[in-house]
């Protein structure tokens, strides 16, 4: 059998697996819906592209799919100079599955293997080196070392397209250990070296960075997923806004916020078309080790990575949605920067008003918060605090807040547990661990719980149906009002009941 008739064959089987029948007419009509959903390995070429790749679509024999960069590096292919595919949003999956790849993969995202190595990441996640990687390799192709090693990868071209740092600056912010592995990482992986890399790159005209008193200032744009609604997210943070740590802007929303080496101030705004929308972050960091947890920490809070087009086709097949689905496609679900303050958040604004909500959460801020003498790039907006710590309101959260003593005890109380470790909040959480371990506690309910969930975890199926205001949504919809019959009604919505709730709360 000649190598053509051996690919043709190998091509036929491929193709009579469904899965990759639907990538590859995906991929075959340059779809950009699915960029950053699976990644496409060529093996007769040697690189990996993204689905919309305009080359020529090769052989099905030739072509394999994976769902991380790390897996075709593992293969060793290397990344395509010409259509970029670690340019694009990244995968919905992480959010969507809640398994222990899942997990691991939102943990790595958030640079924990640099920080804590994978022993670190699997003491997170509750389970041992040894089968966290025998997990990760089954389910994407590679173990947590390769999957960092590729992310860093990711954070390095961004930081050579995107700005002026000198690349040795760029090596260790992007996590790596040395410059030599640095080196021998970005040739592996495009070919290129360094220098040639950024030399080779387009530059966005806003793109840059540059060192002003200690601190580094980031110009970035983070790539979303089409429709993006972009004005209803930042909406929502500008409107829930606390003084001095957090600003609505025009257009946009800014803030101050921790991060594993200090303090940063972030502005975010719009940018990018309705085909191809983008989200400009501009960042003033303390450390640019920080850049990789900025980036993650980002894209969850405002969803860029959820897919748009199919959550609204879904929930359009439902006639009461319909009309709040066209016109406004692309909801996006507000996330989280900082997991306890989410905790916080929902601790003090449940059962009151949002006004009422940012009140006390600005007097709790003002008398418990760090410090800071920060300024959101552009220099118009200043920010005076961080977000109280959870052991500053275990310690004195009594003489701030304010309210029936129950709900004292109750916020105090899972300060306290937070504080001494007893309780834990990360993007590692399963989404029943997290609520069962919550609802566990004095003075926390469904609501707290889910809203939690729903805003740290990024969790798409959670109906609040506890919530006022999104009952009253549904009943100007038509919809039942009772929670346990929405409760109910919402099943037809799984499993993207969370972005249904927003289109009840829109309503």
């Amino acid at each position: 059998m000649s190598t053509i008739e051996r690919t043709a064959t190998a091509g036929d089987t491929k193709l009579a697996d469904p899965v990759f029948a639907e990538r590859y007419r995906a991929m075959s009509a340059r779809d950009a819906r699915f960029d950053g959903q699976f990644i496409t390995g060529v093996h007769s070429t040697g690189i990996y592209c993204r689905p919309s790749c305009p080359a020529v679509t090769p052989k099905p024999g030739n072509v394999t799919f994976y769902l991380t960069a790390a897996a075709a590096h593992e293969a060793g292919l290397r990344a395509c100079k010409r259509c970029l595919p670690d340019a694009v949003p990244g995968s919905p999956e992480w959010n969507m599955r809640d398994d222990l790849a899942a997990r691991a993969m939102r943990l790595i995202a958030d640079g924990t293997v640099e920080r804590e190595g994978v022993p670190g990441l699997a003491r997170r996640l509750g389970y041992t080196p040894r089968h966290l990687g025998r997990v990760l390799t089954a389910e994407l192709g590679a173990g947590p070392l390769a999957l960092a090693r590729a992310h860093r990868a990711q954070t390095a071209r961004l930081l050579l397209v995107g700005s002026d740092l000198p690349i040795t600056d760029v090596a260790f912010a992007a996590g790596f250990s040395s410059v030599r592995q640095f080196n021998e990482t970005i040739a592996e992986v495009y070919r290129l070296t360094p220098g040639a890399l950024r030399a080779s790159a387009r530059r966005s005209p806003t793109a840059g960075a540059h060192r002003a008193e200690g601190a580094v200032t980031l110009s970035l744009r983070l790539p979303a997923r089409a429709p993006f609604d972009a004005d209803s997210v930042l909406g929502f943070l500008g409107a829930r806004a606390i003084a001095g740590v957090e600003a609505a802007t025009a257009p946009g929303y800014a803030r101050a916020l921790r991060l594993p080496h200090g303090p940063a101030a972030v502005r975010l705004s719009p940018t990018g078309t309705p085909d191809a929308p983008a989200v400009q972050c501009d960042a003033a960091l303390a450390d640019v080790a920080d850049l990789a947890p900025l980036v993650a920490r980002v894209r969850r809070l405002l969803d860029l990575d959820a897919d748009a087009e199919a959550i609204d086709a879904a929930l359009a097949a439902d006639p009461a949605l319909a009309p709040s689905v066209a016109a406004t496609p692309g909801l996006r679900l507000p996330g989280a920067v900082d997991a306890e303050e989410i905790v916080f958040r929902a601790l003090i604004g449940q059962q009151v008003s949002v006004a009422a909500a940012r009140t006390a959460l600005t007097r709790l801020t003002d008398a418990l918060g760090e410090p800071v003498d920060l300024a959101a790039p552009g220099g118009d907006v200043a920010f005076t605090r961080l977000f109280p710590t959870a052991a500053a309101i275990a310690e004195h959260g009594r003489e701030v807040l304010r309210g029936p003593g129950r709900r004292i005890d109750a916020i105090v109380g899972v300060a306290q547990a937070l504080a001494d470790g007893s309780l834990a909040i990360d993007v590692g959480e399963s989404r029943d661990d997290l609520e069962q371990r919550l609802l566990a506690l004095p003075g926390i309910g469904p609501w707290t719980a889910g809203y939690i969930a729903l805003r740290v975890l990024g969790s798409p199926d959670i109906l609040l149906t506890g919530d006022l205001a999104l009952r009253q949504g549904a009943a100007r919809l038509g919809l039942p009002t009772e929670p346990r019959a929405l409760a109910e009604y919402g099943k037809r919505w799984a499993p993207w009941r969370s972005y249904a709730g927003l289109h009840l709360w829109r309503a």
